[in-house]
């Protein structure tokens, strides 16, 4: 990927920054239940997404709805289980890292959901991914920040120390979602996904309020300028600075300074909301910060390793799993074919596309913030049979 260190690539930067910053304040300043916000968080998500894949994805959104990708097919069980395991698993960080800006303050909230990388290290981990002597450096730097801020909140305990822990519940589950995303975003684009899951996770949401008896509606003036800001700032600004300058730099590097939304997040609180940092959390704050830079800056080398090691041992780049064709072994002979058959649309193998990445590109961003995701991912899927058939015309498809 160019990278396109222009003015304008950097003011989208900055954009993205601050306007990814005000989610926490925002939610601090409203006085309704942290569910209802999380619910009408959603729902503003959802408004902005729906016309969005309107408007990009279009074609997909009419093909999936005629049932001509087999949404439904067997196959696709699985998939859709995860994708409502990964909607669960937003509309609980929602949840825990909202009401979590209530009981503790803004910085501690923002510093803790940002360790999400940490945990998603740890759970690849978990399902057998070696991860470099790097990455578990930075893994050390985040625990040890994480408990010399928490130490106040640890010995006062209280609503504060509750507070803390809501935005570890809530950095955990960003991380399940991301990790469940990986699992069930084999055929379908971002767009779409994020939408689905903004949809799923409203709904759920919406149920936990009603049977709680949270009322929705009602809110005073600075709920609802609340509500706005959170549309205007990170849905709308947030996420399209965001695209923009996914487009002319990494996500790595965007990754990092999505990392500066804890000190711009507090300045804000201390600007807006009275909120002050105590001067003993600061180291801790400061090492969670580095810390999960490390295990952010970690991963293109252990891509790059990974990939070096699969090529030495294989002899020939690695196929997905959901790879359209079988390799085979490059001895074993192959049949020349008597006949060849063309198809009205020549499509091309997207193993072709996958192949061109080298060890520090990631075919798949998986970029996000709060659960939204970044709309200009690269993805491959599986192609149908049904797409493949010669016989089918260009138009029916």
């Amino acid at each position: 990927m160019k990278s396109k260190l222009d003015p304008l690539s950097m003011a989208a930067m900055a954009v993205t920054v601050v306007s990814v910053s005000a989610t926490a304040p925002l939610t601090a300043a409203a006085s309704a239940s942290p569910l209802a916000m999380a619910f009408w968080r959603n729902c503003l998500g959802f408004a902005v997404l729906g016309p969005l894949l309107l408007l990009l994805r279009r074609r997909e959104v009419v093909r999936v709805a005629r049932g001509e990708r087999g949404v439904l097919r067997r196959e696709q069980w699985r998939p859709l289980v995860f994708g409502f395991l990964a909607a669960t698993a937003l509309a609980l960080h929602f949840a825990a890292f909202m009401t979590s800006t209530r009981l503790t303050s803004v910085a501690m909230s923002t510093a803790l959901v940002a360790t999400q990388p940490v945990w998603q290290a740890l759970i690849a981990a978990g399902q057998g991914v070696r991860s470099s002597r790097r990455t578990w450096v930075g893994l050390a730097l985040s625990v040890v920040g994480a408990a010399a801020a928490g130490g106040l909140d640890i010995r006062s305990g209280g609503t504060a120390l509750l507070g803390d822990l809501l935005a570890l519940v809530g950095a955990v589950a960003q991380a399940g979602y991301t990790a469940l995303s990986e699992r069930s975003r084999a055929d379908v684009s971002t767009p779409l996904y994020s939408t689905f899951t903004s949809l799923v996770c409203g709904l759920e949401l919406l149920a936990v309020c009603r049977l709680a008896h949270i009322p929705l509606t009602g809110f005073d003036r600075s709920t609802q300028l609340s509500l706005l800001g959170l549309l205007i700032l990170p849905q709308i600004l947030g996420l399209g600075s965001l695209n923009f300058a996914l487009g002319r730099t990494s996500a790595t590097t965007m990754s990092v300074l999505l990392l500066l939304e804890t000190p711009v997040a507090a300045l804000a609180a201390w600007w807006f909301l009275g909120q002050g940092i105590k001067p003993a959390t600061v180291p801790g704050l400061l090492l969670i910060i580095v810390g999960v830079t490390v295990v952010v800056t970690s991963g293109g080398v252990e891509r790059a390793t990974a990939q070096q090691g699969r090529h030495r041992s294989a002899g020939t780049p690695p196929y997905p799993a959901y790879a359209p064709y079988t390799p085979q072994h490059p001895y074993t002979p192959q049949p020349t074919p008597q006949h060849l058959t063309f198809p009205h649309s020549v499509k091309r193998d997207p193993r072709v596309d996958w192949a061109t990445y080298t060890g520090d590109e990631s075919p798949t961003v998986t970029l996000t913030y709060h659960g939204a995701g970044a709309f200009d991912t690269l993805f491959l899927r599986m192609p149908h049979a049904a797409e493949e058939e010669p016989g089918r015309d260009k138009d029916d498809r």
